[in-house]
């Protein structure tokens, strides 16, 4: 099948045609009939700009810096690079005992296969002088042995001959002394002669591909073996011990670093030297190694780096390195999703193709069970609109599907497979946060039905996107708000417990703001308590803002909050309820423990991506609003009334709903089993 029957040149724009029905007018039968690229740069998926990049920095010899998520395809984009490396001349590294300083070994650079041809002729050659010696110590031995053996015959005072074994003796002793001694002369002088082949490559091989990722210092830079030998004509020669790093086999290839920022900050600076330069000497990297002492002559490295890390990598960076990289090459951003448009549910579907055939102990995948993937990438995306492109998670799943068809003998995936496999193939977060439910419901730690003063249902997820996973777990997290008479004659104080971060801190300021100015109270004559509930090890975040805001409220007007609803949201200090991230994980969550209704922040609606077990349990409110949060979440009577109508008239809804601020990550830390 060809890859045009996918469609994967086609429309750019977004769809909203349900996956289904979309896959239903694919051309294929099932994933086995889908064609994938033999380039490994045209296997790369949704990372349009990056391989663009790529293909420019490798025709140019550029290096490339990688920044983006976990298996998003930095990897993949730094192999691909080797395909498309101009084909230059590869070449031999041979190294040479230096007869004036022992300590700075020679290096001798020719054209590849070269190499192996002028060790072995170098070996036959210093064979062949063995040879001869051989023979002349044979020759000299026998001498020697010859002429004690004349000596030995001695005449005696009455004339007769006979044989003296202590001059035989003595000759054969000689004859040993002077075989030994040569011998070592000999052996000492062939091994200091015989060069050591460095580096060798195949006239008509690929550009190397080198992945350096986690090396130490000596496996990166080379290094000189220690020698415990180091006199009495037992010592190494230092040539013999000198091995080269991965910056010196890349030469002419790809030198690929992940977790660039993992390195130590010396090896980074000789990995620039050995940029700047395009060769950098062999040295031990042991002080108390003996071959500290040994430094050769400058070995090539004329690579190309490609350099990769998470966000966090650029602070870790030597910053001469980066302005290296920069200076004479490119950055990209590896994007973590793209615009859910035909062409890219196609490449999707090419996707589940690799991984099948890449894995070779899966059956393929039917056309429903391509739909309920996608799904899937759809749901992980976390955003509406997008298909995730973190990858390598997903193709865990689509792994952990074929194990299940596998297992029952079935011909093709099937939707019930990938639904298994959801279950099967959880993150630790989603398992923990399950016990963690489970657990609160033993105890009836959850309120989700009458009404209740100060005492609210906030939302928060285990587990962010930057901590290496795609998937996060929702939590239903109560809230207490408690309002006494001030301790203090001077002002009041508002007091949070639950080992809150530095942004839920700043959150519970920001909304202690607003209730100052919208609540009409003078809360200077109250302390305020906002207890987090189990929160054992710390809460981290804002998007449980309007949650203190209206368990506060609720407290401080003795208005009672509905307990069958739960919330999410940041909120303003002028009252406009905000986005907030993770919004499908935490209204799953609320409808796994029985919440009927759920707020969400108003521009957070376009996200949600429920399954479709949850769809009919849970309704969701759309919030803009403070105002709309207490309208829904309070009791009805007129101090409701009167309260909402306040703050109507102070808060203004937002005029663009399509205006968003930078998602949140709202961590909430795992709660302790007790």
């Amino acid at each position: 099948m060809k890859e045009e029957e996918l469609d994967e040149k086609g429309s750019g724009e977004l769809t909203h045609e349900p996956i289904d029905k979309w896959v239903d007018r694919q051309r294929f039968t099932d994933t086995s009939d889908v064609k994938i690229p033999e380039r490994q740069v045209e296997q790369v998926i949704g990372q349009e700009r990056a391989v663009e990049v790529v293909r420019k920095a490798a025709e140019q010899t550029r290096h490339v810096m990688l920044i983006g998520s976990p298996g998003t395809g930095k990897s993949m984009l730094a192999n691909s690079m080797v395909e498309m490396l101009p084909r230059g001349e590869l070449q031999d590294v041979i190294c040479y005992h230096n007869p004036e300083d022992a300590n700075q070994p020679k290096i001798r650079v020719v054209p590849a296969g070269k190499g192996k041809e002028i060790v072995a002729a170098q070996k036959a050659e210093a064979l062949q002088r063995k040879k001869e010696r051989q023979s002349v110590f044979i020759v000299f031995v026998a001498l020697i042995l010859i002429m004690f053996v004349l000596f030995a015959f001695k005449r005696g005072e009455d004339g007769q001959l006979y044989f003296d074994t202590t001059v035989l003796f003595w000759g054969i002793l000689a004859a040993i002394i002077v075989l030994v001694f040569m011998r070592w002369s000999a052996g000492k002088g062939e091994v200091a002669v015989i060069p050591k082949l460095l580096i060798t490559n195949d006239p008509d091989a690929m550009p190397p591909f080198i992945d350096a990722t986690g090396a130490h210092a000596g496996a990166l830079l080379g290094d000189v073996k220690h020698d415990p030998f180091q006199s009495g004509g037992l010592e190494t020669p230092s040539h013999d011990r000198v091995e080269v790093g991965a910056i010196h086999k890349a030469n002419k290839g790809v030198l690929f670093i992940d977790e660039i920022n993992m390195l130590r900050i010396e090896s980074q600076q000789s990995l620039l030297t050995a940029l700047q330069e395009g060769e950098f000497s062999i040295v031990g990297q042991s002080e108390r190694s003996s071959g500290a002492m040994v430094k050769t002559e400058p070995v090539p490295t004329d690579f190309v780096m490609v350099a990769a890390g998470n966000m966090d990598a650029l602070s870790g960076m030597h910053p001469a390195l980066r302005s290296r990289i920069r200076g004479y090459g490119y950055e990209v951003f590896v994007r973590d999703t793209m615009t859910d448009t035909p062409s890219n549910r196609a490449k999707m579907v090419r996707f589940i193709t690799q991984e099948v055939t890449k894995d070779g102990k899966i059956p393929h995948f039917s056309k429903p069970a391509v739909a309920e993937v996608l799904l899937e990438a759809q749901r992980r995306s976390g955003t509406s609109g997008k298909l995730t492109l973190r990858l390598r998670e997903l193709g865990g799943l689509v792994r952990t599907a074929g194990d299940i068809a596998s297992e029952a003998n079935a011909e093709l995936v099937i939707p019930e497979h990938v639904q298994d496999a959801k279950k099967i193939a959880r993150s630790l977060e989603q398992q923990i946060a399950d016990q963690f439910i489970e657990r609160k419901l033993e105890y009836k730690s959850y309120v989700i039905e009458g009404f209740e003063v100060g005492r609210v249902n906030g939302l928060a997820v285990m587990g962010a996107q930057d901590a290496g996973v795609s998937e996060i777990a929702g939590v239903v997290m109560p809230i207490m708000a408690e309002v006494t008479i001030s301790s203090s004659s001077s002002e009041g104080r508002i007091i949070a417990t639950g080992k809150l971060g530095e942004i839920a801190k700043e959150a519970v300021m920001n909304v202690s703001a607003l209730i100052k100015k919208y609540t009409g109270q003078d809360i200077r004559k109250y302390d305020i308590h906002i207890q987090f509930i189990g929160t054992y090890e710390g809460v981290e975040g804002d998007s449980a803002s309007i949650s203190i805001a209206t368990a506060v409220i609720s407290a401080l007007e003795d208005v009672e909050v509905d307990q069958s609803l739960a919330m999410t949201g940041s909120l303003s200090i002028r009252g406009q309820v905000l986005p907030v991230g993770g919004v499908t994980a935490k209204v799953e969550a609320a409808a796994a423990v029985g919440i009927k209704r759920v707020i969400v922040p108003a521009m957070n609606i376009k996200d949600l991506m429920l399954q479709s077990k949850y769809k009919d349990k849970i309704e969701i409110i759309p919030a803009a609003t403070l105002g709309d949060v207490l309208d829904a979440a309070l009791l009805p009577g007129p101090r409701k009334k009167s309260l909402v109508d306040r703050l109507a008239a102070v808060v203004k809804k937002r005029d663009d709903p399509d205006v968003t601020s930078p998602e949140r990550k709202d961590i909430v830390g795992v709660p302790h089993p007790h």
